[in-house]
């Protein structure tokens, strides 16, 4: 979504909601506006309190009231504790909105895109047909969150336009890697650190994973429903899995797609996406070079290798856009790593290296600007603010050299194009607050059937975090989609899609072993 640095850049894109980002369309158009169908009434049901103490009985026990803000959609506000743990410290606002089931209701369907960051309301209201099927659709009232942190809900606050951009968009000085480089980087990522423990309230410490997956809880039980029903994609299965350790026996229907292993180290992460985008771009290549109208030429390896010397010539010698931005290697790594998560979006890669190779960096500033939220020099959300705080709070820093250098070295051999620019100061290190986060496997036992859904070449969360998860999971059930792209559910596969609905709505099950979807 957002980056100034490499570090940024493979820590944003592990755990990225991709998924409006199979929207991009070469008519200039980035956005894909579907409108949401017509609903039916639903009665809604008394919270579920059951069991909840008395410090958290006014949490629990609230009656939403909602009210009309789309067509066939209705939002509200609910109240959570700010710090869970001292629910007397304070409250914050969780922005809801809900689509009522065209047909029977057979409960509520939270969603999360991912991010962490992005907004839940927005994609229900905006593409409610891109996150779920109209059989989801006919059977669930669908409801988006903004999680705590995040768009309309209490958010995390930090720059202002013009200091965004220069934070996510500027070249710092120096050779890269120079020491004067890397002091560059670290300044600004202060004064962004600095700038967000300004004027976020006070709410940093509590813009956690945990905190937002006991959010989860009490939006099931003020929704009436006694157990959750929840699909969630990319940094959303680390959501939904955090819930399901945390709740296993309130685990209703589950679908976690594009899955994070919460076993993995920010580290690792890292290494993982540098392999994995690293491949989306070599079968990217390949596709590319089929074609009449690819910039490169030759086998998929002198194709790559031209694209690492064109990313370099860019890095020597920014080229300006029209708006006065220069177009340095990190940003145009951000426009291409923005075109990978969908093959839908590979064509539109193809126009923007052929403008770099050009001297025209237009489109690879639609591409990047687009992956950080940005339009016509306005920022849209707070996901570059929310996407830090969570971050910075769920991971602890690896601060053992030897092991970093190991992972870099990794990255060179496995990475060779993306690796130059796969390497920097991590920002984390200036945030205000220490991470609480730990990472380790999650059962989530006697929760029932799960379902995780890898893709086989996903840059973003590669297949192999999704085997894992499947087999933490005591009740995980592993769907394979074969192909390439972020995410597997209602991308047009019928057999991903055909399991994970018959899972919602009759409770069919895959076997065990799980299935692979061609």
């Amino acid at each position: 979504m957002k980056k100034l640095t490499a570090p940024r850049l493979r820590r944003v894109s592990a755990v990225l909601a991709g998924l409006a980002v199979a929207a991009v369309a070469l008519s200039g158009c980035l956005y894909s506006m579907i409108p949401a169908g017509t609903s039916a009434s639903s009665s809604p049901n008394a919270p579920d309190t059951a069991g909840v103490s008395a410090a958290l009985k006014p949490f629990y026990g609230q009656t939403l009231s909602w009210s009309s803000c789309g067509t066939g959609m209705d939002c509200t506000t609910v109240k959570a504790p700010l710090d869970w743990t001292d629910p007397a410290k304070g409250r914050i606002d969780l922005a809801v909105i809900r689509h009522r089931a065209t047909g029977t209701a057979k409960g509520s369907l939270l969603t999360n895109p991912g991010g962490p960051g992005a907004s839940g309301v927005d994609l229900i209201k905006s593409n409610l047909s891109f996150a779920v099927s109209p059989t989801l659709i006919k059977n669930y009232d669908v409801i988006g969150f903004d999680p705590r942190g995040v768009g309309s809900s209490t958010a995390v606050k930090c720059f202002a336009a013009p200091q965004m951009d220069a934070y996510l968009y500027s070249i710092p000085p120096g050779t890269r890697g120079s020491d004067q480089w890397n002091a560059a980087l670290g300044a600004a990522n202060k004064r962004f650190a600095d700038a967000c423990a300004q004027n976020s309230g006070g709410i940093l410490p509590y813009i956690t994973t945990v905190n937002s997956a006991r959010d989860m809880d009490l939006l099931r039980a003020v929704l009436g429903d006694k157990k959750l029903n929840y699909l969630g994609y990319s940094y959303g299965t680390f959501l939904g899995a955090t819930y399901a350790g945390l709740y296993p026996d309130r685990v209703g229907q589950v679908v976690l797609d594009g899955a994070l292993d919460p076993a993995v180290s920010s580290l690792d992460v890292s290494t993982t996406q540098a392999v994995g985008f690293e491949s989306a771009l070599k079968a990217y290549m390949a596709d590319c070079l089929k074609g009449k109208k690819c910039p490169f030429q030759g086998s998929v390896d002198e194709a790559m290798s031209d694209l690492g010397a064109l990313l370099a010539s860019v890095d020597r010698t920014p080229q300006k856009n029209a708006d006065g931005r220069l177009l340095g290697a990190d940003t145009m790594m951000t426009s291409i790593v923005a075109a990978l998560y969908s093959q839908d979006s590979w064509s539109y890669l193809s126009e923007a290296l052929t403008g770099v190779l050009k001297g025209d960096p237009s489109v690879a500033f639609q591409l990047a600007d687009f992956y950080n939220g940005r339009e016509k020099g306005k920022y849209t959300d707070n996901s570059t603010e929310a996407f830090r705080a969570y971050n910075c709070m769920d991971y602890p820093l690896e601060k053992d050299k030897a092991v970093k250098d190991a992972a870099q070295a990794k990255i060179n051999v496995l990475a060779p194009v993306v690796a130059p620019y796969w390497e920097g100061v991590d920002p984390c290190e200036q945030w205000p607050y220490p991470p609480t986060g730990t990472r380790g496997q999650i059962t989530a036992p006697g929760s029932g059937p799960i379902l995780v859904i890898g893709t086989t070449n996903d840059p973003a969360t590669p297949y192999e975090w999704a085997v894992s998860l499947a087999k933490q999971l005591e009740g995980g059930v592993l769907i394979t989609r074969v192909g390439e792209g972020h995410t597997g559910y209602n991308k047009g596969n019928n057999c991903v899609d055909s399991a994970v609905d018959a899972y919602f709505v009759t409770n069919t099950v895959p076997d065990k072993a799980g299935i692979r979807c061609q």
